[in-house]
């Protein structure tokens, strides 16, 4: 599988293999890569929508900081 995904991408089997392992030093393009291969790249953009609920808690956070800044 490695070498199918290698030689269609253009990525070595290193490359293929961290990426499989989520490593993080490895570029977001080199992902999206893999993704389209696969078939899933346009779930990609699903990753990057509008999160209610996490831009929420994100504030709060902030807020939190803010007021003991402030302290």
């Amino acid at each position: 599988m490695f070498s199918l995904i290698s030689e269609r991408t253009g990525l070595s089997r290193l490359t293929i293999r961290k990426i499989e392992n989520g490593d993080p030093t490895v570029s977001i393009g080199h992902y999206l890569a893999v993704l389209g291969v696969l078939g899933l790249a346009d779930d990609f953009a699903g990753v990057a929508s509008d999160d209610e609920l996490g831009r929420k808690l994100q504030d709060i956070k902030l807020m939190g900081k803010n007021e003991r800044r402030n302290q």
